[in-house]
Order: C-alpha cells, then structure tokens, then sequence
C-alpha cells in the first residue's frame, strides 16, 4: 500500500543548503548554533552553545542540573558514538533509604530525586574532544542572554503560573528568582538569571590562567573543524585522552573540574535542608560532594540496527532508546506502515506496546539488563512479531528474550484515563504538573554532525540555589524501589533515561533527529521516520503530518501509572482512521489538531546537499541553515 500524500503545502519550507544546518526546540537556540557555524565553528562548537543557551531560554525544559544524551558523528567516521552525560544514583541513594521515608515510588519532585547531574560536563567534554572554540567564546550567548535577559516564552510563562501557589508556599528561593513581582511573569516578559551568568563566567575564569592569554577562538583548519576520521571512534577517543593536551583542552579540563568541585557541591548542600517533595512531604536530599567528585561525562559505543536498508543507531539499554529499533524490527516487512492508514496506525501502537513492555521490564542499568543481541535477535523478534493481533491488546506482555523471567516492577493502571504521558511529570501529586526536554541537531559542510536531547533540570523540580540561579534534576523518579529490576535504584547506577536522539545513515545520507516527549519521544520519532524512510515525505512533510503514540506503557515518571489499550491520536488523522481503530479495542483520546510530536531534524542527502526541518507545534521550534 503507498503512504497517503503529504500535503501540498506544509508549516514552512524543509531547508536546504550547502552550508551548514541547525534545528532545536527554540529558535534562539537554532539561531546561536548557526551563528557559531557562520563564524567558522564547526558542528559541536554550534551544538555546545546553542545547548547553554537552551538552560537560559528553556528553563521549564531543561538546565544545567540536568542530564544529556546524544549520537555524534565526526567528520569521515562510520559511526556515531554516545555522548554519555546521565549521572548516576548517589551512594546514599538506596532503596531502603527511600523505604524508610515511608515511600514506594521516588518523588517526582524534590532533591532527594536528584541524580549527579551530567549535562554540563558531557557539553565541555564534546567541546574539548571535538569542537574548535574557546570556551569563552562558547559562553558567551548563553551568558550573554542570562545577563541581559531574554523574552520568556509561552510555556515557560505557563508552568511558573502552575506552580506559583508550591514557590510561594514552600520554595521561596524559586520564587525570588522566577516572581520577583510576587506574581507568574507574562509571556514575553523579559527575564534575567544574572545568576547563573556568574556560575558561566566562573567556568571561563577557571582555565583563564591556563596557557597564553587568548582574545577569542584560535583559528583552526578544515581538518581540525571537522576532526580527522579514526577506523574505530571510540579509539580515537582514547588516543586524545591520552595525547598531551593542548592549551585550550586544558582551560576547558579546568572548567570541568570547576563545576563538578565547587559549583555542584553548592547546589547538593543547598537541598541538604528538608523541603517539600512530590509526595506532600518534605525531605532532605542526599546528594552530596563526594558522589560528584567520582563521576565525569563519557563517550560510549551505540547500539544498532538496520532497517530497509538503513543504519539506524541509538543509546543503549540504559535509556529507551533500543525499543526504537526493536519496533522496527517487529514491523520491517509489514506491507502497510502508513501512520494515516486504520491498519498501519493499528500496528504501530501494537508494535511499540510489545517493545516497551520489553522496556519496562529488562532495560536499565542496575544488573540483569537485556543483552541488546538477543533483544534484537530475529528468532525473538519473530514470536514477538506473532503476538500482534487485528484487536488491541490490553495486556502489559513483556517477554522472556534470555530464557529468563522478568522482574516485573508494580503495574499501577489507570483505567478512567487515555491521557498517559505526553511529557515528564514533575511537582503535584495529581502528576498533571509536568517538565518536558529540549532537542536539537547540527549538520556541518564539513560532514560533523549530532543529534542531542539535553533534559532535566526544570525551574520546577527542585528549589533554586540562589547564588547559582539554577535547581536539580529529578531523574531518580525513573528507578523502582523493588530490589532486582535491571531499573531498580541503587547507589552508583544511572537510572534509565527517556532520552533517546537517532542518528540513521546510509551510504553518504544522513539524518540527525530527535523530539522531547517523555516515553513519546522514539514514538514521535518513529511515524517522522518511516514517512521519510518508507513515504517518500520529505523531513517538514512528515514532521507536519498528523501524528499518534500509544499510552499504553509504564509511564517513566512520577507517577507511573499506565493505561490498558490507551492511545492518543491527532485530530487531523481522521474521523474514519479514528473509528477503525476505536472499533479495534483501541481507548482513543483525541490531541487536537496540533499536539503531538516536537520532532526536529537535520541531515545530507545522497546529492551531498544538506537539510534541516523543525516541529510547528507550540510556535517555538525551528530551523536555520544555508
């Protein structure tokens, strides 16, 4: 069956260009990753600045107590590796700790749900190994914006209304730093964290005494810019750690070493003191000094599988990223994979539900994780494949793909809502007051290229630290308090991650993608890559087109709930796709017309001619390039 005709006209135009492309969840963002390209950074200086510029103007989305995983693809490599920044739990963090506060899940908010933070020290490690710049050169938009301000976007505006009454109440420092007024500031209103402007300038200080006294970024070649290809990437990894280093590594390293030793520990002594959580009670949080100074950001192999001919690469078990290629797998000889068709959208929800109950059930990073070969192995994909019916399925039916039984985490099934998760739920006890994560991706002319979710971190998940201007993250609140799950909390493990960017390829083509979203984020993915792998849609085509998910997961965050045969669907998928599928056993709540998926998206075609497209919904993504 051939997939229903994009529309003839779409939100805007997909980019093209020989230049350089940049897309994220802001257009500041986008316009700070093109400035970099345009004054001869390459790829990963763009992505470096553009990501701090995203903790300033995204503070409801991400920051920089949060966490950070991305694909990055240096020029003439094969392969992506991971950038690896999602810290893991603190030694303190266990679960009979969290037992003995009289709780079962780990709050959704609060510093006891904090993890050592990896955002900041993953960006400075890509910066070191791959980028051009100097750091300061780097800082300077993101300093720049925090100093002198910047116009306070729509959703920002709305999720500090929303917890307005919990600052004033029972976090007052958050207060002073997002109401100064006393009251929610208007959209638009221009915000400042001079703050954290200090904390950014403070990293550039720490190298300044580091070798000859530079002005500005050296200037570099086309072979440094876009990184001489290595045969295997994670050597080439090694080999830098271990060459001398240079000037402008070291001012960087000292940067680093800054933010883990002085700044962090200043945020964990500040939610050392009791404060309300999620859960109505106040407690204190157990981060601390000696947790941050035992763990640096990383590179990592990824993971892989190929589809129609495709290289489709993502993050390990450690984040839901192989249930991505897990669905593919399942579905790639399926005739109809058309999102619009009642049979196509049929499968698709089937499909994901089997893949992310094997992701409930065996990834994590706590032990006893699915071996990702026999995740993917095509015997196991075939009896999974042979559980996918014309009805919905209710069940939550994860497999067995070592022989082994799961270790099945409490299934806390909400059976009056199809809402689910369309983000990262956060504050209230209701879970209705959420977080979200930013995305985005640059493709350079020399053919360095990253897709990156950096997330975590939100204004609302933690008290402020005054004199930093900035919270903690929460991503505890994705472990389980049951000894022996592969995602069970336990000192010195990451917890599993809802991150989860793509890098796909073939031959010289590539493409560079990714969406915020919570546990939606490979499902959003998903219909924007077989319309472009499968439909023939270009990348803006098949972003605009309506778009579904199932709800019908464990819900990653607080307060883990999940919905039997929940879907959610855009309106403009149709009235009689809609009823197919309702007709099918599937609890359809209908978005709106615009609702789901903030998918951006970079790439090179096979002419060598580069692209870029971003999500319209929300009127905040976008893309540049030339």
């Amino acid at each position: 069956m051939t997939f229903t005709p994009p529309a003839s006209h779409t939100s805007r135009p997909t980019l093209r260009g020989t230049f350089g492309m940049s897309a994220s969840t802001h257009w500041t963002a986008t316009a700070t990753a093109q400035s970099v390209l345009e004054r001869g950074g390459n790829a990963f200086d763009a992505a470096v600045a553009a990501a701090f510029v995203l903790h300033v103007v995204e503070p409801h989305l991400n920051g920089p107590g949060g966490d950070l995983v991305a694909l990055v693809r240096p020029a003439g490599e094969a392969e992506p590796v991971v950038l690896m920044g999602q810290g893991p739990a603190p030694a303190r963090a266990t679960i009979e700790h969290f037992r003995g506060r009289g709780l079962d899940l780990v709050p959704g908010a609060g510093g006891l749900a904090a993890a050592v933070p990896g955002a900041v020290d993953a960006w400075l490690l890509l910066l070191r190994d791959h980028g051009t710049w100097e750091l300061a050169d780097v800082l300077a938009y993101a300093i720049g914006y925090a100093r002198d301000g910047h116009p306070l976007v729509a959703g920002a505006a709305a999720t500090i209304a929303r917890v307005a009454e919990l600052f004033r109440d029972h976090w007052p420092t958050s207060a002073d730093q997002w109401m100064p007024e006393g009251t929610p500031p208007a959209t638009d209103t221009l915000v400042r964290n001079p703050a954290y402007a200090d904390v950014l300038d403070g990293l550039v200080a720490a190298g300044a005494g580091v070798g000859p006294a530079r002005g500005a970024h050296p200037p570099a070649d086309d072979a440094q810019r876009a990184q001489a290809p290595a045969d295997d990437a994670l050597a080439a990894h090694a080999s830098r750690d271990r060459a001398p280093r240079d000037d402008r590594a070291a001012r960087i390293d000292a940067a680093r070493e800054r933010w883990m030793t002085a700044v962090l520990p200043e945020a964990a002594a500040f939610i050392a003191q009791p404060h309300r959580h999620a859960d109505g009670a106040d407690h204190p949080g157990i981060l601390d000094a000696d947790d941050l100074a035992t763990w640096r950001a990383s590179f990592e192999p990824a993971v892989t599988a190929r589809f129609r001919g495709w290289d489709v690469f993502k993050a390990g078990t450690w984040t839901q990223g192989p249930a991505l290629l897990h669905t593919l797998r399942l579905i790639e000889d399926a005739d109809d994979l058309d999102p619009a068709s009642a049979e196509g959208a049929h499968l698709l929800l089937e499909a994901q539900k089997l893949a992310y109950a094997d992701r409930d059930a065996w990834f994590g990073d706590a032990g006893g994780a699915v071996d990702i070969d026999a995740f993917l192995a095509d015997d196991y994909v075939a009896s999974r494949r042979a559980l996918i019916e014309p009805a919905a399925s209710a069940q939550w039916h994860p497999g067995s793909p070592e022989g082994r039984e799961p270790v099945l985490p409490p299934l806390r099934t909400d059976h009056a809502s199809t809402d689910g998760s369309t983000g990262e739920p956060t504050v209230d006890r209701s879970g209705q007051t959420r977080g979200d994560t930013c995305h985005l991706d640059v493709i350079d002319r020399w053919g360095n290229v990253i897709s990156a979710t950096p997330s975590g971190g939100w204004l609302q998940s933690s008290p402020t630290v005054p004199s930093l201007g900035f919270c903690l993250g929460t991503r505890l609140q994705a472990t389980w308090l049951v000894p022996g799950h592969p995602a069970s909390l336990t000192p010195g493990r990451r917890p599993r991650t809802t991150l989860t960017p793509t890098l796909v390829s073939r031959g010289d083509e590539v493409i560079a993608i990714g969406s915020p979203g919570g546990d939606q984020q490979d499902q959003w993915q998903l219909t924007v890559l077989l319309r472009m792998l499968v439909g023939g849609y270009s990348a803006q085509q098949a972003i605009d087109a309506p778009n579904l998910n199932t709800t019908a997961l464990i819900d990653s965050f607080w307060p883990r709930t999940w919905v039997p045969a929940g879907a959610a669907v855009e309106d403009r998928l149709g009235d009689e796709v809609i009823a197919a599928l309702e007709q099918r056993g599937h609890l359809v709540r209908r978005a709106g017309d615009w609702a789901l998926g903030r998918v951006t998206a970079v790439g090179r075609g096979a002419d060598g001619v580069l692209w870029a497209a971003a999500n319209p919904r929300g009127a905040q993504g976008y893309a540049a390039g030339r």
